[in-house]
């Protein structure tokens, strides 16, 4: 029923509520504020798309074009992979970098879930003041504690190895668990209380019943950390060392850019292969690393 003012709209369950049509004035005043914030967007967007666009035209550049103000390949020199490939042994330092990031990842979420688990879902004497000692170790750089770290790989006889990268990782996170704890802590107490009623053992319920529920806050710590270790330049620089036969692939495209510093185009096209399965990954999981980081917090 339409009335002077105000329009009855039905609602699904059967109801009716009365709402008043916008005027002409309210209509070109949404539309506006509906262009601008469009806009907005669209030249953040523009901003951070440009630096890839970049290197995508770049290392489809010849050695010529790559030097000069021309900002469109012409002709496109799909060549330039290829170079790569035969230049440097991209599929070993690939295979390298896999290995650390996909243990280190492991070894997080592993560690990470039964800390995260007794912090948020366990009652016990002195739980708060170990959940701030968990954050306080946040406070400290990885330069404050790298020097204890290194003599203690020294003595293992573990420098010249990738043991350095991973075996820490089985170790928790601080991170990492304060973003499952935080995300622990929004599951109700009543399916534990259910679940203990039934005669389920904590390990149960972690493992039957939060983690389940946890899967996008999971999928992003683990996202998180493969992203890190993938990128991870220092760490390899210092325990791996001289060993090119483990090399990571940070560390091999900071050699080739330091052997092809006037290729630019060679640059570009291993800088985008080396991007290129990090991209992929983060596409695949981008719902539930959204989920999981817009989740996460939510309570505690």
């Amino acid at each position: 029923m339409l009335t002077a003012e105000r329009q009855m709209i039905r609602l699904p369950d059967g109801r009716s509520i009365a709402h008043r049509p916008l005027s002409p004035a309210e209509r070109r005043r949404r539309l506006l504020a509906s262009i601008g914030t469009h806009a907005m967007l669209i030249a953040t967007s523009v901003m951070f798309l440009l630096p890839m666009v970049f290197v995508i035209a770049t290392s489809l550049m010849t050695d010529h074009q790559s030097l000069t103000r021309e900002l469109w390949p012409r002709p496109f020199e799909w060549g330039n992979f290829a170079k790569v490939f035969a230049r440097i042994d991209l599929l070993r330092f690939t295979w390298n970098t896999t290995q650390i990031a996909v243990l280190s990842t492991v070894g997080v979420v592993v560690s990470s879930i039964p800390v995260a688990y007794a912090l948020s879902r366990m009652r016990w004497r002195g739980r708060q003041a170990a959940f701030l000692l968990v954050l306080a170790t946040l406070m400290l750089p990885f330069q404050v504690t790298v020097v204890p770290l290194y003599v203690i790989f020294v003595r293992l006889h573990w420098i010249g190895s990738l043991k350095p990268l991973i075996v820490p990782s089985f170790f928790g996170d601080a991170f990492s668990i304060f973003l499952l704890r935080q995300f622990f802590l929004t599951i109700p107490d009543e399916l534990s209380d259910a679940a203990r009623v039934d005669g389920a053992s904590e390990w149960q319920i972690m493992t039957r019943v939060i983690v389940p529920l946890a899967k996008p806050a999971i999928a992003a710590i683990a996202l998180f950390n493969f992203l890190y270790n993938w990128n991870d330049f220092f760490g390899p620089l210092l325990y791996i060392g001289t060993n090119k036969h483990l090399y990571t692939l940070s560390l091999a495209l900071s050699e080739f850019r330091t052997v092809h510093h006037v290729e630019w185009n060679l640059t570009m096209a291993a800088s985008l292969l080396f991007m290129l399965p990090v991209i992929v990954i983060f596409f695949l999981a981008q719902r539930v690393f959204v989920e999981g980081v817009t989740l996460t917090g939510v309570k505690g």
